[in-house]
């Protein structure tokens, strides 16, 4: 049986969250046949004729008199009509909790946001100390029921996701994670030179202290927390996820270290102060700062200031360096974006409140008791790390010839033109066009969560082939045709909760949580092929000059993530070097002469 593994504890806002629930609809079941049929006519570009004839009597098979299909589509019609969402919960056990991989690079992505105008340690903290105010200013903001509802082409959106961002922890376990919530937390984690601290963010009246007495408690971690030659329990949570839940479970029989690491799980979230890095050109230094956000640079570096299971992490380098890094089973973009938004502009404003003459108790530090077997888990850890780090090659530039103005002066979507892009600069390199997958919200829906837009479509791969026609007209009708079927059907059928990959996901686990087996259809080489994501992209639009960076989800693949401004586009381009076929550099090259050969397409200089 398949059962659900996500388990939350019941947080003081619940009545908010029906609230927000409640101005959006239930995520529907789709079509059965509507599914099938655009899984086919994804396989198009992706597989020779004869696989696809093989598919197409599997799936004649599945619908068929005494074919699974309908059974299984009719338990996810009675799951959607008994639960708050019917894919979602199966989404985050299946896609998180349940994945073994470990958290950074794999899993949690990285924002870097643009460097701030300090120098040093002074900035470093009194920058800190406006970030932690700014954060609990929105998680009063959250707690009230003041932030409003974000809404989306005129759809109101779920708010679910918002009062789980803070003191929310995942927990690893040996076979499945799971994750917790504290609704009463009234602290944060600090964490420097690998040491961390417990400290308070509220006085004894339950007011939230103002910037100038978190600057003072900031202080005061520093002058604790020098270097020494302290453990990196925080390289502990690097660890795959079968290994970690091991040690976890060894660390937790020991009180003190049960207890600081309960700290940890239950702040409302933890802010690295990391130290300085080496200085790299300034053409190098957006992809250094990426890293820097998403691994800590390595086990040398500011990996021990982790702690890669907490869903909030903020981090604020001494070179004016910042970012956030963010665990997905209880985040998503979308939702951490508005936080983000929020602090910007938080942080353009003086401190509004007075600091009351209070004494403030002394941050408490955390201390571990660290035996054989915990020590060499430790230095596993950080070899495994390492290897991941240096196997990951991360490219960010700002592409600056135009932005999303340009497309839209056309009558294209930003984002299809950008995808056009992609997929152009993904054939020019290998030749081919891949399974690729462009992460689409459901927030339109209650409990939604993610889906995915399928680029490379029939029309797709007509375009890429006759690229190099010497008919600009041509090219610019088929540009058009592909817009419009990117646009028109896939795009819209994300919004209408009409994809067809969690559908497809959907009815496989529902024939293993009724005991069945798995159906000829999911263990076809071509449904292995479509879900082997060589090309995940994902637009993550902001207000600010930020870029999110993530790693591949299969080790032949890339991760894309752009972020379009009005006159230039942020991009962060990711790939594995195990692989001799990717090299981010290359792809990252390529996409920028792609876009510019798009801007000529549109704009004709002759």
């Amino acid at each position: 049986m398949f059962h659900i593994l996500l388990f939350l504890v019941v947080v003081s806002g619940s009545s908010q969250e029906r609230c927000f629930s409640s101005l959006v609809p239930a995520q529907p079941v789709p079509p059965l046949a509507q599914t099938l049929q655009g899984y086919l006519r994804a396989l198009e570009p992706l597989i020779p004729e004869e696989e696809l004839v093989h598919t197409r009597k599997n799936i004649q098979k599945f619908c068929g008199e005494g074919g699974l299909g309908p059974q299984l589509q009719e338990g996810l019609e009675r799951r959607a009509r008994h639960s708050n969402n019917w894919i979602s919960d199966w989404w985050v056990q299946w896609a998180y909790l349940e994945s073994r991989q470990p958290l950074p690079v794999h899993s949690n992505p990285a924002i870097s946001l643009p460097k701030r105008d300090f120098s040093d340690w002074r900035g470093q903290l009194v920058f800190a100390s406006k970030l932690i105010a700014a954060a609990l200013d929105f998680k009063n903001v959250v707690d009230n029921g003041r932030l409003p509802v974000e809404y989306m082409r005129g759809q109101p959106l779920c708010m679910e996701l918002f009062p789980l961002l803070f003191s929310s922890c995942r927990i690893p376990g040996r076979k499945h994670d799971t994750i917790t919530h504290h609704s009463r937390a009234r602290h944060i984690t600090v964490v420097r030179n690998y040491q961390f601290f417990q400290m308070d963010v509220y006085n004894s009246d339950g007011s939230r202290m103002t910037e100038s007495q978190i600057h003072a408690q900031l202080l005061r971690i520093r002058a604790e927390s020098w270097k020494t030659d302290k453990e990196p329990m925080g390289i502990l949570t690097s660890e795959h996820r079968q290994t970690w839940g091991q040690a976890y479970s060894r660390l937790l029989k020991d009180k003190l270290n049960k207890e600081s690491v309960r700290a940890i799980e239950k702040g409302l979230f933890t802010l690295c102060l990391d130290s300085p890095v080496m200085r790299v050109s300034d053409d190098k230094y957006s992809s250094r700062m990426a890293a820097q956000i998403l691994h800590g640079g390595g086990t040398h570096s500011n990996s021990g200031n982790r702690w890669f299971d907490k869903t909030l992490q903020f981090v604020v380098g001494e070179d004016g360096s910042w970012g956030l890094l963010y665990e997905q089973a209880t985040a998503e973009g979308p939702p951490i974006a508005t936080l983000l938004d929020h602090i910007l502009q938080y942080c353009k404003k003086p401190d509004p409140k007075k600091t009351p003459l209070i004494p403030l108790q002394m941050p408490k530090k955390l201390y571990f008791n660290i035996d054989r077997e915990i020590k060499r888990d430790i230095e596993h850890a950080k070899q495994n790390l390492d290897i991941l780090i240096n196997d990951l090659d991360i490219r960010c530039f700002n592409f600056q010839r135009f932005g999303k103005e340009l497309p839209k002066q056309h009558n294209l979507s930003p984002n299809a033109f950008i995808q056009v892009a992609l997929q152009l600069a993904y054939y020019k390199v290998h030749n081919e066009v891949c399974a690729s997958c462009d992460i689409a919200s459901q927030r339109m829906f209650r409990g939604g969560r993610t889906d995915y837009i399928r680029s490379p479509t029939n029309q797709m791969l007509k375009f890429v082939l006759t690229f190099d026609d010497p008919s600009i007209s041509v090219r610019s009708i088929l540009l058009n045709k592909i817009n419009y079927y990117y646009h028109r059907e896939s795009d819209q059928s994300a919004l209408k909760g009409q994809s067809i990959d969690r559908h497809l996901l959907g009815l496989k686990l529902q024939a293993i949580e009724e005991g069945l087996s798995v159906p000829r259809l999911f263990m076809d080489t071509a449904y292995g092929l479509a879900t082997h994501w060589k090309l995940r992209t994902g637009q993550v639009p902001a207000n600010t000059d930020s870029v999110m960076c993530f790693g591949p989800l299969v080790p032949d693949g890339y991760a894309v993530c752009y972020n379009p401004q009005s006159d230039h586009v942020h991009f962060s381009v990711t790939a594995f070097n195990c692989c001799e076929e990717t090299q981010a550099e290359t792809l990252a090259a390529t996409l920028h002469s792609t876009l510019c050969q798009l801007q000529e397409l549109l704009q004709p200089t002759v």
